[in-house]
């Protein structure tokens, strides 16, 4: 008999160890994400400064700033939606800064039924919000309609060289004056994602699921040959 069980068991076992591993593996992805989580909390939430000389994403990423100025009128509208609003874009505008850079601004989401009416030519504004360095586009991503001014991702790089801005994006938390029917749509860390803890479940269910089975194997087997 011992025969018959040594291989079911080793392999239930080393199916098990497995699983297990591999949720105890997501947990610490687990511990990991929630520690990137709150360095970003950290760097969203920090004192607000003014926009330094020299920008990089890597020392930048999150730095709260604000900065005065006016809008130039130059604009992209990037698709997006929102549950509570329905369809609408981002408004990615130019701001002349009081310094005479020209930046580019997340000043927020506006549904498809006021953009028609919305008036974004120029004028004074004082902007507090976050630098950030979107690249939300992948192979899939449509290019840009220049004729509509409608583009489908806030990918930096492409929409700077195209509205002639340093490659640098501030996303609003506040804009005076307010544009009606135009709502910022500040940076924030529910936007990351993280399933780590679902996924190390999932690993743990199968375990358990798999010892359950390798027993009623072992007991199986251990009956028939009784």
């Amino acid at each position: 008999m011992l025969k018959r069980i040594i291989g079911p068991l080793v392999f239930g076992l080393g199916g098990l160890a497995v699983l297990i591993s591999l949720g105890l593996w997501q947990v610490s992805r687990l511990e990991w994400k929630l520690e990137i989580i709150a360095d970003i909390e950290s760097r969203i939430h920090a004192t607000p400064v003014a926009i330094p000389d020299t920008l990089s994403p890597d020392d930048h990423r999150y730095l709260p700033v604000f900065a005065s100025g006016s809008y130039t009128g130059e604009a992209v509208h990037v698709l997006s939606s929102q549950r509570e609003r329905g369809t609408g874009t981002r408004v990615i505008a130019v701001l002349q800064a009081a310094d005479g850079r020209r930046l580019l601004v997340d000043r927020g989401f506006m549904s498809d039924a006021v953009r028609d009416g919305a008036d974004l030519t120029a004028q004074s504004a004082d902007i507090l919000g976050n630098l950030q360095w979107p690249n939300d586009s992948d192979s899939y991503t449509p290019e840009p309609d220049l004729n509509r001014g409608l583009w489908f991702s806030r990918n930096v790089d492409p929409i700077a060289t195209h509205l002639g801005t340093e490659p640098v994006m501030i996303v609003a938390r506040t804009d005076t004056p307010a544009v009606p029917g135009l709502v910022p749509t500040p940076i924030n860390t529910a936007e990351i994602k993280n399933d780590h803890l679902g996924y190390a479940f999932t690993w743990f269910s199968l375990a358990l699921v798999w010892a359950v089975m390798t027993v009623f194997l072992l007991w199986r087997i251990r009956r028939n040959t009784a």
